[in-house]
């Protein structure tokens, strides 16, 4: 058979696959959506019947894990009032307004620094750090079209398919020292920090860099979606505070994700993450993906809705 006379589509399955399911997600069930998602990015079969890494441990809590309190935790307006139950108000960043739509926002009400964000998605933000040059129609588009979305289609990350959409307008923060705002991410496993990364430069034109730690912050030897830096980032003085709020905000849950900034010597709040990169960005060396997986005990099967 001349290979050559076989279409395309037919010669590569899998990447015909992968692309109506991104183009049309909603055809296609939970499960196998996220077979043919993790199999064309990871590089590997999905077991989800006898998971051993971290990544494939994450696509089984998306679907077997459906806490009802999980949407409050990732909605970025509820999400605030439920921490500052568990750990106080002054470590939350504080929220100037609340707005259903790009209508209701008053510009003139707001400070000449804020941020704009969706409540129910990741990346739908708009930075302001000067009111005369703020491209006010390319933020207000841009948030339009995340109000639009379900992101809970886009990788099955069962926390966020019932976030009502809403857009907050928060206090801009940045670090005096640093100059930007460093984001330390504590990966936490039944109630106890395992591992955490700093992610920095990430307003600027350099990537992004991502640095790993252990919970005794040495320096890890792993790479997951972006480089690490030229010279690691220094422990944050507030790092023993954070290690310890991030164990209270996840006690009783599986595997959760908790993230604060420090800004000028204060510690604050970022958000709670269930699915690091929605469990489809590879280790490097894939050997943190089992080693991950090995901390987080998967709990008993629950029924998918």
């Amino acid at each position: 058979m001349n290979i050559a006379r076989i279409p395309y589509y037919l010669r590569r399955p899998q990447e015909l696959l992968f692309a109506l399911a991104v183009k049309y997600p909603r055809l296609f069930p939970d499960k196998q959506y996220l077979k043919i998602i993790y199999r064309q990015l990871i590089g590997s079969e999905l077991d989800l019947e006898h998971p051993r890494t971290f990544n494939e441990k994450l696509q089984w809590l998306k679907l077997y894990n459906r806490n009802p309190l999980y949407t409050r935790m990732v909605d970025k307006y509820e999400a605030k009032k439920y921490v500052a139950d568990i750990i106080g108000d002054e470590y939350i960043i504080p929220t100037l307004a609340v707005y259903n739509d790009t209508r209701e926002i008053d510009l003139d009400a707001l400070p000449e620094k804020f941020v704009l964000k969706c409540t129910h998605d990741s990346g739908s933000i708009a930075i302001c750090k000067d009111k005369r040059t703020f491209r006010k129609d390319e933020a207000f588009a841009m948030l339009e079209r995340g109000l639009k979305k379900n992101y809970f289609w886009e990788n099955r990350e069962w926390p966020y398919k019932n976030v009502k959409p809403r857009i907050i307008a928060e206090t801009y923060m940045e670090d005096i020292g640093t100059g930007e705002l460093r984001d330390y991410k504590f990966f936490c496993f039944g109630g106890k920090v395992k591992a955490l990364f700093i992610a920095e430069d990430r307003q600027g034109d350099e990537e992004t860099k991502f640095d790993f730690f252990d919970a005794d912050f040495h320096h890890l030897d792993i790479r997951n979606g972006h480089p690490n830096a030229s010279v690691p980032p220094e422990k944050p003085l507030s790092f023993g505070k954070m290690k310890e709020m991030a164990e209270r905000l996840s006690q009783g849950i599986p595997h959760l994700r908790v993230d604060f900034y420090e800004a000028n010597g204060k510690i604050y709040f970022g958000e709670l993450t269930f699915s690091h990169w929605s469990g489809f960005t590879p280790f490097e060396p894939a050997e943190w993906d089992l080693r991950f997986g090995q901390w987080l005990e998967l709990p008993s099967k629950q029924k998918t809705t």
